[in-house]
């Protein structure tokens, strides 16, 4: 599956993109803010139906980060961005990805709600999310250990019919 706009594709992670995820989600810059998987999880993810994992590209191909997201059979209507992870920071990337993927979720399935949760450290992000028309709806405190602290996350989403009104 590809998803095209101007400037950025998405296309279905293949095991052979996993090098580049892994170096991906592992490096400096990504590390403190996500979750870590192994090759065997990323893998798992790609076959599995409920899952949809995407690798983030420049139209001429260049790898800029990937996405997964999770529950697209949830008899809920609601579907979870359980990852995104960027490269290149500061150029617009994220915020195209989640424009894209924001549209077509809603434009070609019947999810009700697109949720995330985001580290609550993680302004940077938190302004990408908020920038797309995510909205804040509350916050699990201290629910993920990291060495010996304990960290917060803050769970947004948008539903379809305010998706509907942005449009």
């Amino acid at each position: 599956m590809i998803l095209h706009s101007e400037g950025l594709d998405l296309r279905s992670t293949t095991k052979q993109d996993l090098d580049f995820v892994l170096v991906a989600e592992q490096g400096e810059a990504n590390r403190s803010f996500i979750g870590q998987w192994s090759r065997e999880q990323h893998a798992a993810a790609i076959d599995d139906g409920d899952i949809l994992h995407f690798i983030i590209q420049e139209t001429l191909g260049e790898q800029m980060g990937y996405i997964i997201l999770t529950g697209l059979q949830d008899p809920n209507l609601t579907v979870n961005i359980k990852r995104i992870v960027i490269q290149s920071k500061g150029r617009g990337y994220g915020t195209m990805t989640l424009q894209l993927l924001i549209d077509w979720i809603f434009v070609h399935t019947e999810t009700h709600r697109l949720w995330l949760d985001v580290k609550d450290h993680n302004l940077r992000a938190r302004h990408v999310y908020e920038g797309v028309g995510f909205r804040l709806e509350g916050t699990l405190r201290e629910c993920i250990k990291v060495g010996k602290v304990f960290e917060s996350l803050q769970i947004m989403s948008i539903l379809r019919q305010e998706f509907l009104e942005r449009v």
